[in-house]
């Protein structure tokens, strides 16, 4: 059942911008559930990066059974070996990454239960501390994660590709270009580019 926000969110969008209106009334409700276990939003968040979504999936449900009983917690990354990160699928990249971010969880530089309380940009500013988490990482974790409901990741291919597409663009918006088109969005640009992802298929914690 949708949301409040998101009933308002909708009739914001159709009213303000046809082509909203017309991805709205064919694909019906937004139905993305925000994931509030943060810690393990942000690790597959990086496991997922330049791999696909299945492949991502498989790493990180392997990375959940070779950490034991403990689970997808900060203290367990950092107790695991080398050997068992790399057995679960990720490259030294990512397992660096995903130390950082258990590390700085531990000593407070990255405070998870306090994320909630900053606003979008202090969230970004947090977060990009962290080894392998750029600005996209964060955004999505906004999103995915906070339940933001007014980021628009103008870096996001799919997006782009997206907005191209539906609004007859003769090639891929640039940021100022996709800003400028967003504007009618605003407060709910989280919504229309959910709208703009499902266009294209399933979308993460969506129904």
């Amino acid at each position: 059942m949708a949301t409040p926000e998101y009933e308002k969110a909708r009739r914001h969008l159709a009213r303000h911008d046809a082509v909203m209106k017309r991805l709205i009334d064919s694909i019906g409700p937004c139905t993305l559930h925000p994931d509030h276990d943060h810690f393990g939003t942000l690790v597959r968040s990086i496991i997922a990066q330049q791999i696909s979504t299945k492949a991502a999936r498989a790493i990180a449900e392997r990375l959940v059974k070779v950490l034991g009983r403990r689970g997808l917690r900060p203290e367990s990354i950092l107790e695991a070996s080398d050997e068992t990160l790399r057995g679960a699928g990720l490259s030294a990249n990512k397992a660096r990454s995903l130390r950082d971010l258990a590390q700085k969880c531990c000593d407070g530089h990255v405070p998870l239960r306090r994320l909630a309380d900053l606003d979008d940009e202090a969230v970004v500013e947090t977060l990009t501390l962290v080894h392998g988490i750029g600005r996209w990482t964060a955004e999505m974790f906004l999103i995915f994660s906070l339940g933001r409901l007014n980021v628009l990741p103008v870096g996001d291919y799919g997006l782009r590709a997206g907005v191209q597409k539906h609004y007859q663009l003769g090639r891929l918006p640039d940021r100022d270009t996709l800003t400028a088109l967003a504007q009618p969005w605003r407060p709910f640009c989280s919504i229309a580019t959910w709208y703009i992802w499902r266009s294209f298929g399933n979308v993460p914690q969506s129904d």
